[in-house]
């Protein structure tokens, strides 16, 4: 599908999985002979369309290491659909943004990337996410992770996606979950692509290639009379804001300390015993429960003794996990690579799930800190009750 805004610039909006998307792409390149092709995608993005087997083999930690979580998770959500997709139409997701590219530079246009950095785009919206849309989200997140169900692909039209492609559909339906993020996700996008495709223009003839989702949105910007748009502002990450998991994590340390310290006050000397056996509760019951989860997702015995040793430590403090600190472990011994989220779509069967290296990380993860959770309620009442006992 493509649109005329005037003699400087075509739109072409794309389904990411259409093999007539990828035909389309090349007819207009070759037909508008533009000076510029700009696409899509932001640098990291298109680093991992052209850059391939060196992103699938990046070790999880490198990426980790080098702040690209925010990638990791946009990968992994997206893989899910449009690998299927891309397997049941015969069609590699990106295939028409890397076709845009590939005649770009076979023409020796210049090519521009066109969207915000992807990191940017998540971050803005999580630190705008408050704690149940975080909750939802990260539900949804788990349920795209094993994908979907064969039936649903086929109820998929290639037609429809031509109207609302796959990352725009996933973006709506971020804003369903999450409704004080849609502007971020969707029409901060439309508004910053608008302004790039723009100042392009200025420079020549720009043909730019965007998913078919997009496309009303940034037409609409361009055929504004003047477009005020400062792409800085929309690259700014707000602040922090201090949610319910922060003070809830917080009051946890305060709670326990403010019991040694009341002891300590009302008994004096007389307290020691009953300190000790608290601290060693504490110890013991998160370490064990945190523990158990990294077994229970089969962790390396290595990831178990960290689980037990940093749990009682970090349920008394608000900014780390036992989960992170046994994940690292896991990771380092059992490094997953990127190309390991892409198996995720192909899992069949419980063994597949258990084997796929990624799946089981984030199992491992997750299980450890809900073992510390669970810990925490049940060493509090323990405490108060040695605390407040004769």
């Amino acid at each position: 599908m493509q649109v005329k805004i005037n003699d400087n610039i075509i739109l072409v909006g794309t389904a990411h999985v259409s093999k007539d998307s990828v035909d389309e792409v090349r007819s207009v390149i070759e037909e508008y002979k533009p000076d510029i092709v700009a696409v899509e995608l932001c640098e990291r993005r298109y680093e991992t369309l052209i850059n391939k087997d060196k992103w699938e083999n990046t070790p999880i930690t490198a990426l980790i290491k080098e702040n690209r979580a925010y990638v990791i998770l946009a990968q992994t959500f997206l893989a899910s659909i449009q690998r299927r997709l891309g397997k049941e139409y015969g069609v590699e997701p990106g295939s028409e943004m890397i076709a845009a590219i590939d005649e770009a530079k076979k023409k020796n246009l210049k090519v521009s990337l066109v969207d915000r950095d992807i990191a940017v785009t998540l971050k803005r919206a999580w630190r705008k996410m408050g704690f149940r849309e975080k909750t939802r989200l990260a539900w949804e997140f788990m349920k795209a992770l094993v994908g979907y169900d064969e039936e649903e692909l086929e109820d998929i039209d290639l037609k429809e996606l031509m109207k609302e492609d796959v990352i725009s559909a996933m973006m709506k339906e971020f804003g369903e979950i999450a409704p004080s993020v849609a502007d971020v996700l969707i029409h901060e996008r439309d508004e910053y692509i608008s302004k790039k495709i723009l100042d392009e223009s200025k420079k020549g003839r720009v043909v730019a290639v965007v998913g078919a989702g997009h496309l009303n949105g940034i037409k609409n910007y361009l055929e504004q009379k003047e477009l005020n748009v400062d792409l800085k502002n929309l690259e700014v990450v707000p602040k922090k804001r201090i949610s319910i998991g922060k003070v809830i994590a917080v009051a946890i340390p305060t709670i326990f300390f403010g019991i040694i310290i009341w002891l300590i006050v009302s008994r004096g000397s007389n307290a020691l015993n009953q300190i000790g056996n608290i601290f060693l509760l504490w110890f013991l019951i998160h370490g064990a429960l945190s523990a158990v989860g990294v077994a229970i997702a089969r962790g390396h015995p290595f990831s178990i003794a960290t689980a037990f040793l940093a749990a009682p430590f970090t349920s008394l403090e608000p900014f780390f996990a036992p989960g992170w600190f046994a994940g690292l472990v896991e990771a380092k011994l059992r490094p997953p690579r990127v190309k390991d989220f892409q198996e995720i779509s192909k899992i069949e069967s419980l063994r597949d799930f258990w084997r796929n290296k990624v799946i089981r990380l984030l199992m491992l993860v997750a299980l450890a800190n809900l073992g510390s959770m669970i810990g925490t309620f049940v060493a509090i009442p323990w405490i108060l009750s040695i605390g407040l006992s004769g």
